[in-house]
């Protein structure tokens, strides 16, 4: 049994149903407690939707985690940075009407969500890392252009499949 603590707890109370269902495990909750219990590995992919929740990524987001094999990733800005004026900082990775955010998203095909001083992804592994790389150079003060035709020539090319997996079938 794992114990999390929540502060977005009405976002988990409200989807309970749909979580215990599709990641296997029971949720309650006292307070801002929220408990999991299940197996080992169920309890661990659970903690990382619930983490994905509170952080502030939707519910059908969070659960991508579970169901597609992504990762969740949490950076922070201090660690790329020694500048002391953060709100500027978060203002071109945020950019003007959140642009520069969704670009990065639309690019490296992962979401991503800024809470405070932390910016966390949800993808696959070979896009979190260009995503990563993307946020750490607007962070270390390159143009959000230069860093948009950097992470469209990085973008991964789609696998090609040969038929190789069985029961996947066209």
């Amino acid at each position: 049994m794992k114990v999390i603590l929540s502060e977005k707890i009405s976002r988990i109370v409200k989807a309970r149903a749909k979580l215990q269902r599709i990641l296997s495990v029971k949720i309650s909750n006292r307070g801002k407690e929220v408990s999991i219990t299940g197996n080992a590995e169920d309890e661990y992919i659970a903690e990382k939707v619930l983490d994905a929740i509170t952080f502030g990524f939707s519910v059908n987001h969070a659960l991508e985690i579970s169901e597609q094999d992504f990762l969740y990733e949490v950076i922070s800005i201090k660690d790329y940075t020694t500048k002391s004026d953060m709100a500027r900082i978060r203002g071109r990775i945020i950019g003007t009407g959140g642009r520069t955010l969704k670009t990065l998203s639309d690019l490296t095909d992962c979401h991503i969500e800024m809470n405070g001083n932390e910016i966390a992804f949800i993808g696959p592994p070979e896009t979190i890392e260009n995503a990563r790389e993307g946020i750490i150079s607007i962070i270390k003060g390159s143009k959000q252009a230069n860093v948009y035709c950097h992470l469209e020539k990085m973008k991964p090319s789609p696998l090609i499949d040969l038929g190789l997996k069985e029961g996947v079938r066209k």
